[in-house]
């Protein structure tokens, strides 16, 4: 069983099992979160879509931790004027594992 879930402006295909990086959630680690934005849920041989979202649907999953990604390096350079900036920034995401589909 699968579903494609909605969460921080994404969407994710998701199973029992998987693991995914999401955007940060308030939660803390080894907390149960539900998401209840779920546009599709399919089996072997059926799907069920949403319009836009499928009625009685949650998909539940366990925190496993909240992080930041890796450093990205911006650099703006301007030729000719003498002016460089460098800036970095680090994405706090939350890695969640899928323990169950209600659908």
């Amino acid at each position: 069983m699968y579903a494609v879930i909605v969460t921080g402006g994404k969407q994710y295909s998701v199973k029992v099992g998987d693991s995914i990086f999401v955007e940060k959630l308030g939660a803390e680690a080894d907390t149960e979160v539900t998401f209840d934005r779920v546009l599709a849920v399919g089996e072997e041989g059926s799907v069920k879509v949403g319009a836009p979202v499928v009625e009685g649907a949650t998909v539940t999953g366990k925190v496993i931790k909240n992080g930041k990604g890796k450093k990205l390096n911006i650099l703006t350079y301007r030729p000719k004027k003498g002016s460089m900036v460098r800036k970095g920034h680090r994405q706090p995401y939350t890695k969640v594992e899928i323990t169950a589909i209600n659908g």
